[in-house]
């Protein structure tokens, strides 16, 4: 992907421009994250691109509290703002086909394992079930959910429902709109992704975990969640000794099993990413790398 936008001028242009709308840290306008259901990412664009004046002044006007913008900027919440914002649009359009096409298979992937993980929990055990799943992300103590975020806020649902979003994109802990009128809404990451664009990073995981057991963590990490007997396959050790790795994974919390019928997978959890993601995560480059646990609280 950086090799893309050193020799596409065009991505690079588009990805400059986003940046200066999405940092890395903090406050993000909620009006770049339509709620589309359907239609992909032209309708999104579209919804977006229909933003009232009024609401995108509000949101760059706080963005800007936090951050200097460049002038372009300005005409968003403008009279005529309509060059700027098509530009704006261009820009997502330009990096999604450019960045993110390459690999939206892998993306899609996890984003169905993660559905399909949720919705067994669903179906098996209900609301209670899928709630408790979420950890360590977020811990349900009635009535309440507790959700590990960036500061502390409350948001009452008030009889509204919670949608949840799986993110391919959200990394180590989940986000929400900041705007509580809008459709309360719960962003949070993936539990597994395709190994071949995880960044695993020379972070010493065979000293720390020992050879056979990181090359178990990291062979889950590949996909969908696997039986014991796959892993073993997959690794090249005997039965009796994947079922002992992963044991031992789960109970440092790295790897979370999960009963279908006569067999029993296992999956990464957000923490065995964590730990895979190496010192790239120590860095500090998310709010969420730093700090202490902090709560959004769903009530």
């Amino acid at each position: 992907m950086r090799e893309q936008v050193i020799t596409d001028p065009h991505a690079g242009h588009a990805l400059l421009k986003l940046q200066t709308l999405v940092p890395p840290v903090g406050y993000i306008p909620d009006f770049l994250t339509p709620s589309v259901r359907e239609g992909g990412l032209p309708a999104a664009l579209e919804e977006m691109e229909a933003t009232p004046p009024t609401r995108l002044k509000r949101e760059l006007g706080r963005l800007a509290g936090a951050r200097p913008l460049p002038a372009w900027t300005t005409g968003l919440g403008g009279p005529g703002g309509g060059r700027s914002m098509r530009s704006l649009v261009k820009a997502l359009d330009v990096s999604a086909r450019t960045l993110l096409a390459p690999r939206w298979t892998h993306i899609r992937k996890a984003i169905d394992d993660e559905v399909g993980l949720r919705s067994r929990a669903l179906l098996d055990g209900g609301v209670l079930a899928l709630l408790n799943n979420l950890r360590p992300l977020a811990r349900w103590r009635a009535p309440v959910l507790e959700v590990d975020y960036p500061t502390d806020r409350d948001l009452r649902l008030e009889g509204r429902g919670l949608l949840l979003i799986p993110s391919y994109f959200c990394w180590r802990r989940p986000t929400a709109l900041a705007d509580p009128a809008l459709g309360p809404v719960l962003v949070y990451p993936v539990t597994t992704r395709p190994l071949d664009v995880i960044p695993v990073n020379d972070n010493g995981l065979d000293r720390l975990l020992g050879r056979t057991r990181a090359s178990v963590l990291t062979e889950l990490a590949r996909g969908h969640a696997r039986t014991t007997s796959e892993v073993a396959t997959a690794v090249g050790i005997a039965l009796p000794s994947a079922s002992y790795q992963l044991g031992v994974l789960r109970d440092g919390g790295l790897v979370a099993s999960r009963r279908e019928g006569q067999y029993v997978r296992h999956s990464v959890t957000p923490v065995g990413h964590l730990l895979l993601d190496g010192d790239e995560g120590m860095r500090g480059g998310t709010a969420a790398a730093s700090g202490p646990w902090r709560e959004l609280r769903c009530e």
